[in-house]
């Protein structure tokens, strides 16, 4: 029974999970409370509504852990054999009711959210994101450049959702009132920036695991840009996304924010050395990768970056 547990665990990805959760919180109460009290708003969701919002995010991404490990059996068993759960401890029926169940859950919490705060871009994302995981997982990761996009994407929506939600509630309660203050404007500015660095960063790391996973995916003929042209192309390419990613930090923390244009700051200080620094890190660690193995080392660093940038909230908490 324990052993079971530990398996359906492994199958959720239970640390990713509760990374996800914390990134639902940390929009909320970190960069959308904030912002609101900024404009004179105050706190607007209620506890219950942020609550399943994140637990809707939580649901809907365990969901898509476990279909796409249903979907990916062939290229575990050669990526990663030692680490396989669907066939070996999970059945492949019981991984579908499990996708199957997590997924409506997810979407059924995420549409009373939307009904709460009436809005329709919520209840559109609770609909399609589902079929858009599935999709991923069936076809879509096989093919060039689509798959990574998709999950860049996908990492970016808990940001916008709560972005919608807060806007959504707002409008329902002041309507008109709204024309005269840029809360809708900065909530989708501050958010919407986060997101962007959450699909940025996600792309890089996608690119750097498809580096590691190559030889699987090269046995089963998916056309992901390192089997379709090299290493040395797909290492270009994260570099250059990279220093894009550099560079809107930069302007952020150099000049956007706090406005003493100095970087002698709190802001500045942990952009240039809790996310750029080690973002610059990854990039060295992945030139000097030579086998797979040396891949997860780049990648894990590009975890640290993802997790320093949404801890940025709380610098924006105290910046407001």
């Amino acid at each position: 029974m324990f052993e079971q547990i530990k398996a359906y665990c492994r199958l959720l990805r239970w640390p990713n999970l509760i990374m996800l959760l914390i990134v639902v919180w940390v929009m909320e109460q970190w960069v959308a409370v904030p912002v609101l009290n900024a404009c004179q708003f105050g706190v607007q969701l209620p506890w219950w509504c942020v609550m399943l919002m994140m637990l809707s995010v939580t649901f809907i991404a365990a969901g898509g852990y476990v279909i796409n490990d249903y979907f990916d059996i062939k290229i575990d068993r050669i990526n990663k054999p030692d680490q396989l759960i669907v066939t070996q401890s999970v059945t492949k029926d019981a991984a579908m009711h499990c996708h199957q169940l997590l997924t409506i859950l997810g979407a059924a919490m995420g549409l009373v959210v939307a009904w709460w705060c009436r809005s329709w871009g919520i209840g559109l994302t609770m609909i399609l994101v589902p079929g858009l995981l599935w999709f991923y997982s069936s076809s879509y990761k096989r093919q060039f450049i689509i798959g990574n996009v998709i999950v860049a994407f996908l990492a970016a929506m808990p940001s916008l959702v709560v972005a919608m939600a807060n806007v959504g509630y707002l409008q329902r309660r002041y309507g008109d009132i709204l024309v005269f203050s840029p809360v809708n404007q900065d909530l989708y500015v501050w958010l919407g920036g986060f997101g962007l660095f959450a699909f940025l960063t996600t792309l890089m790391r996608e690119m750097m695991k498809d580096m590691q996973d190559q030889q699987g995916d090269r046995e089963l003929e998916c056309h992901t840009l390192p089997v379709r042209f090299g290493d040395w192309a797909t290492k270009w390419v994260v570099t250059i996304i990279g220093s894009i990613t550099l560079g809107l930090l930069a302007w952020i923390g150099f000049d956007l924010v706090p406005y003493e244009h100095t970087w002698n700051t709190l802001s500045s200080r942990y952009i240039a050395f809790g996310i750029m620094t080690p973002l610059v890190c990854s990039l060295w660690l992945m030139w000097a990768a030579k086998i797979p193995s040396d891949y997860r080392s780049a990648q894990g660093v590009m975890k640290f970056v993802m997790l320093m940038g949404v801890l940025y909230g709380f610098v924006i908490s105290n910046s407001l």
